[in-house]
């Protein structure tokens, strides 16, 4: 998830057992209890960026494989599992506590939701969305592996749509991907709010 956190190394592990708050959110149309804790991705409430990509994105497919890339506490997964619940939702990140409190608050709220670490997602899996606040602060190099690694696996046509923070580096990222990506994907801004982008990533058809 893209940091506007204070704490530099929320997309690791903490290495030491983190304060855990319960918070009341709002995802899907519903009230729900979350569980957070410092050592993850804005780890005391839903951060702006996030909030800015909830709204923006289309529904996503009823059906499939849905991704949350870098999942922190969860509420992209679990707004997509409340949305699509005949969907299989995955969600997936390198912090080990993120994907423990993903787990904790999709089963509190009835959203179901595979919360793994990345190399455990099977590769024949084919993604019908994909959406994500990306960790923008892990620098450039691992970000692009990350958004190259996993963008390919999208269903012809179907789309990932990426929120980043302008001041962070929106414009720039919008600008690499249509050139990192092969010929017929398109990229375009699906969206704008409060100092966000949010970037509609589409595969080409399968034709």
């Amino acid at each position: 998830m893209t940091s506007e956190s204070s704490e530099p190394h929320y997309f690791r592990t903490p290495a030491r057992p983190s304060a855990r708050q319960d918070v009341e959110i709002t995802l899907a149309g519903r009230e729900v209890t979350v569980t957070t804790a410092g050592g993850v991705f804005s780890g005391d409430r839903l951060d702006l960026g996030t909030r800015v990509l909830l709204r923006e994105a289309p529904t996503p497919p009823p059906t499939g494989d849905l991704l949350d890339l870098g999942c922190g506490w969860g509420p992209i997964a679990m707004t997509q599992a409340l949305l699509s619940p005949e969907a299989k939702v995955w969600a997936i990140d390198v912090n080990e506590l993120a994907l423990e409190l993903t787990g904790l608050n999709a089963r509190r709220a009835g959203a179901p939701v595979t919360a793994v670490l990345p190399d455990q997602v099977p590769d024949d899996v084919r993604f019908a969305a994909i959406w994500s606040n990306p960790p923008i602060r892990v620098g450039k190099a691992e970000l692009h592996a990350m958004l190259l690694r996993w963008l390919p696996r999208l269903l012809p046509e179907a789309s990932a749509h990426l929120v980043v923070q302008r001041n962070l580096g929106a414009d720039s990222l919008h600008g690499w991907l249509q050139t990192a990506l092969p010929t017929g994907w398109t990229v375009v801004r699906a969206g704008s709010a409060k100092g966000f982008r949010v970037l509609r990533v589409t595969a080409p058809s399968s034709n």
